[in-house]
């Protein structure tokens, strides 16, 4: 488990500012450069033999359907490099935007094809596309967040660094502080696309929220998109309607519907709250600012391990092959740092959940299954 990590909360907003002048990407679609360290025409053969030098090295990302602005998990990671590139500005650091789910095999090949020296595809959907590029492509090292590739041996595919968080724990945590500011003893969870990774989400959340109070109700639906916000705040408006009044999303691009949906309840003098996934979502300038409804955010530092896996691979440390998970104890995941909202006594009660989450006296639980043992234990 990798235990360094850097504090990059300001250029997550400062890539958040530049995104506006980003491009809609699409495999036919020159990357994206806000740092103007974008040198298409140049290869990066051979660069690993300068271990510490950033001149000539590339590294760059394949977002996912939701977009390289979607103001949480493709926009974490773009921070991370955006990061990167100023902090070795003789690198190349770049994006290739995914419309749809086809463009992840063409996107990883034409980054294999320029020689990047790192390729990050942003999500666990990308999980066969990069399996058999990386195969393809035996001499080039990639990278991807949210899941394990598995070869065909069943072990990990050895150009490819598997990047992973313990959502769960995080979650957790964010599920004490709906369960402290509840005033209806009812709380909803909306998931993207339904899968184990989400489930962390989801059953990590249950399991705070239970944890303080047992009576709680958790209504929890799957809007099986990342990328669809109008689903989102359907989804949110029934809930909101059905007396839950606090929402915590997993669901990308689809959870910005939940914002909104918010917003326009907070507006009719409803006492609603939202809770953010993967960036400090309360910080995102925009339409969201009016509304003041997000309680707090599960913060996944995305970018912190996009920038750290670039630095050690531009330094002639690649993980190939390797697992690496960035949990509560090394900063990975946790509650935003804007906490305007939440009261003492919930800040107090995180911290004290969150030693006891380290030391081993709660196991978080990752599956239904688990939850489910959880649960028969309070």
């Amino acid at each position: 488990m990798k235990k360094r990590f850097m504090m990059l909360m300001s250029s997550v907003l400062a890539a958040g500012t530049l995104l506006a002048a980003c491009g809609e990407g699409d495999e036919d679609t020159t990357p994206v450069n806000d740092g103007g360290n974008n040198n298409e025409n140049e290869t990066a053969e051979g660069n690993n033999e300068a271990a510490g030098d950033d001149e000539g090295f590339s590294s760059k990302m394949v977002t996912d359907t939701g977009g390289v602005d979607d103001r949480s998990f493709n926009e974490s990671a773009w921070a991370g490099l955006t990061a990167f590139g100023e902090d070795y500005p003789e690198a190349d650091v770049d994006y290739i935007q995914s419309n749809d789910a086809s463009d992840y095999a063409p996107n990883l090949n034409r980054l294999a094809r320029e020689g990047t020296d790192i390729t990050f595809a942003i999500g666990f959907l990308m999980e066969d596309d990069i399996r058999t590029v990386a195969q393809q492509n035996e001499d080039q090292q990639f990278a991807i967040v949210d899941t394990v590739v598995m070869g065909d041996d069943d072990e990990p595919v050895s150009n490819i660094a598997n990047i992973t968080f313990a959502e769960h724990e995080g979650s957790f945590l964010v599920g004490v502080v709906a369960a402290m500011h509840t005033e209806t003893n009812e709380v909803g969870f909306i998931g993207g696309v339904e899968s184990p990774l989400i489930k962390k989400f989801e059953n990590g959340f249950k399991a705070g929220v239970k944890y303080v109070d047992s009576d709680i109700e958790v209504n929890v639906q799957y809007a099986q998109d990342f990328n669809d916000a109008s689903r989102g705040q359907q989804i949110a408006d029934t809930m909101y309607a059905g007396g839950a009044d606090i929402i915590y999303h997993a669901a990308g691009g689809t959870g910005n519907g939940l914002f909104t949906e918010a917003i326009d309840r907070a507006r009719n003098g409803e006492n609603v709250w939202a809770i953010g996934v993967d960036q400090d979502q309360a910080l995102t300038e925009g339409e969201w600012d009016e509304g003041n409804v997000i309680l707090t955010s599960m913060v996944k530092r995305v970018d912190e391990a996009v920038y750290q896996v670039s630095e050690d691979t531009m330094n002639g440390n690649f993980p190939g092959g390797e697992i690496l998970e960035f949990g509560l104890e090394d900063d990975g995941v946790g509650i935003a740092e804007t906490r305007d909202n939440v009261s003492d006594e919930a800040i107090e009660a995180v911290e004290d959940y969150e030693e006891m989450i380290i030391n081993g006296e709660i196991d978080v639980p990752e599956t239904d299954e688990e939850y489910e043992d959880f649960q028969s234990s309070l």
